[in-house]
């Protein structure tokens, strides 16, 4: 029974390594842009261009891939990945580095099509929700630890050598990969045009898919002016901002694992419940977000039910499509990365216009309605 968990936990590693590549670029802004010659705004392209081409490259590359093993294609994901960090590391301009980064967005928007389904197929079925828990606690453990260890790095050595190491440790994921987890021959990859024909075809499927959309622009909206926000509202210094964020980060892994139970038996309950939570805590933000302790008891809340609707709207999507998870994960992937831009662009413009504190209420408004409309449907997604 230990073999399984062992590839549970390789897979949550490649989880770890993909994100924290994808937002390392987060932190270390100002010395890559001071080594390259560009302004700190165009360094920031490194995260935009990989996110996109995460969200639109999933849904074909898991069509076109859909006879390779998947744990050969998961080995061949991390192989450009490790190449990706070295080949950054050494790029003499920005154009190679920026190139480098689409094709690295490419095979982590691969790696979040097939991720979640390899770990629920490692273990007994009765497991499985367990098992996604475990391998989505991956991305509060990045955002605690994986960021701020890229920017400690940094500090102790330069830009370059942390995308070397972060090469290394990749490297180390894909042996990890090798050698504990077993062949998994594909077995519900669908074609490309089947794959966009699903949401036409899967009533429930499009409801979970419409309430993610809703749900991550609402939240991303917010989250990504959360720290001018707390500056502006409760006098947070950076150092309490990062204090905060790694609290967030904290609750997003208790919340994944306290869902995995919960999940189990009802996800669609989990994902109002959690969704209840977001739209508290969004409000508890415009009020006790004032101080530093109603901010500190708001970002952990947060975090809490961020993780626990992360986990149901997954379990939500296999419920609703069983039998072609992997291609319903693949548009699940889409929507969710597309939102993220798409939510960070529109709090953008209500900062920029109507101020700050407007954002958090785009925030309330979007997760609201994804609650909403859940709530209204019929209960068709149980898992």
């Amino acid at each position: 029974m230990l073999r399984p968990w062992l590839g549970v936990t390789a897979i949550t590693a490649s989880l770890f390594v993909f994100l924290t590549t994808e937002l390392m670029p987060v932190g270390l802004l100002t010395p890559i842009s001071a080594g390259l010659g560009i302004s700190v705004g165009t360094a920031g392209l490194m995260v935009t261009l990989m996110g996109v081409s995460a969200g639109l490259g999933v849904p074909f590359i898991v069509a076109w891939t859909r006879r390779v093993n998947r744990r050969a294609l998961l080995a061949a994901l991390l192989v450009v990945l490790t190449l990706g960090n070295v080949i950054t590391s050494v790029s003499p301009n920005f154009p190679l580095v920026l190139t480098t980064r689409l094709v690295m967005g490419f095979a982590s928007g691969t790696f979040w099509g097939i991720g979640v389904a390899m770990a629920m197929r490692l273990v007994p079925e009765r497991h499985a929700s367990r098992a996604a828990a475990v391998v989505m606690s991956g991305i509060s453990i990045g955002a605690v630890a994986g960021i701020p260890l890229g920017t400690t790095l940094e500090s102790l050595t330069d830009w370059r050598t942390t995308f070397l190491i972060w090469g290394g440790l990749s490297a180390l994921v894909l042996v990890a990969v090798a050698v504990l987890i077993p062949s998994l021959p594909s077995d519900n990859a669908v074609s490309a045009r089947e794959v966009f024909r699903l949401p036409l075809r899967n009533g429930p499927l499009r409801l979970v898919l419409t309430a993610v959309v809703l749900f991550v622009l609402g939240h991303f909206g917010a989250y990504t002016f959360v720290r001018p926000y707390l500056e502006e509202h409760a006098a947070a210094t950076p150092l309490f901002v990062t204090i905060l964020l790694m609290a967030y980060g904290v609750g997003g892994a208790a919340g994944n694992l306290v869902a995995g139970p919960i999940v189990a038996r009802n996800a669609r309950r989990g994902f109002i419940g959690g969704s209840i939570g977001l739209v508290t805590s969004l409000v508890l933000l415009l009020t006790l977000g004032q101080t530093q302790a109603g901010a500190v008891v708001t970002l952990i809340l947060w975090g809490v039910t961020f993780g626990i609707v992360q986990l149901s709207q997954v379990t939500m999507t296999q419920a609703a499509a069983p039998e072609t998870f992997e291609a319903a994960m693949s548009l699940n992937t889409m929507a969710y990365n597309t939102s993220i831009a798409l939510g960070a662009l529109a709090g953008g413009l209500f900062a920029d216009r109507l101020g700050v504190t407007s954002v958090v209420w785009f925030g309330i408004a979007l997760t609201a309605a994804a609650l909403l409309l859940v709530l209204a449907s019929r209960p068709k997604t149980r898992s």
